[in-house]
Formats: C-alpha cells, structure tokens, sequence
C-alpha cells in the first residue's frame, strides 16, 4: 500500500493523518526558522492529510457542514489531540477537525 493511501475511512469531521517524518520535518522551516533537536524529539505535531470524513451534521441533523481540510493538505494539529493507529508497522493519527489547528501555505 502506498503511503499516502489510507487503510482507513474516517468517519464524522475526523481526518486520517500519516506523521512527518524527520527528513520531511527538517532542520529548518520553510521560513528559515532553525528548529532545535529537542523540538525534533517531541511527538510530531505536523502531518499529511490521507483521507477526510464526510462532515459532522448541524444542530439540526439535516445537513452536514463541509470539512476544511483536503486530501494532501500538510497540517499542524494539537499535540495531545489525536488517537494514535498502527496498521501494518505503519503510523496513523486519527485527528478531530477541531484539533487542526491549520494548514501550511504551498
């Protein structure tokens, strides 16, 4: 399976995100801020969006209300608000759309 397919559907405004890993993260920010190692070792809190709910329904059940991550989307999330899932000595992160806290720039 290629690892940026995910073996997982997420259901509700949950999305499926594969960890950075260390050479993606870098040393150094797309802006040129130098990241400490000691940053490194924490848990990653930046990751790939691999697939997306379809949306969580209104107060009123009728609709449902439109996710703002895509499929691709690189993400900054909450450090503590995530569930960890490991499929096939692979890691996954199932994420809460209010626990993104954003999305970089391309």
């Amino acid at each position: 399976m290629s690892e940026n397919i995910s073996p997982i559907r997420p259901l509700g405004d949950r999305v499926v995100v594969r960890p950075l890993t260390e050479e993606e993260l870098g040393s150094v920010s797309a802006s040129g801020i130098i990241i400490p190692d000691t940053a490194k070792k924490e848990k990653p809190e930046q990751g790939v969006v691999l697939a997306v709910g379809p949306g969580k329904w209104d107060e009123d059940g009728e609709k449902r209300i439109a996710m703002d991550v895509k499929e691709g989307d690189r993400v900054i999330f909450s450090k503590y608000g995530y569930d960890e899932v490991k499929i096939a000595d692979k890691e996954y992160f199932i994420v809460g759309e209010s626990s993104v806290l954003g999305v970089f720039n391309k």
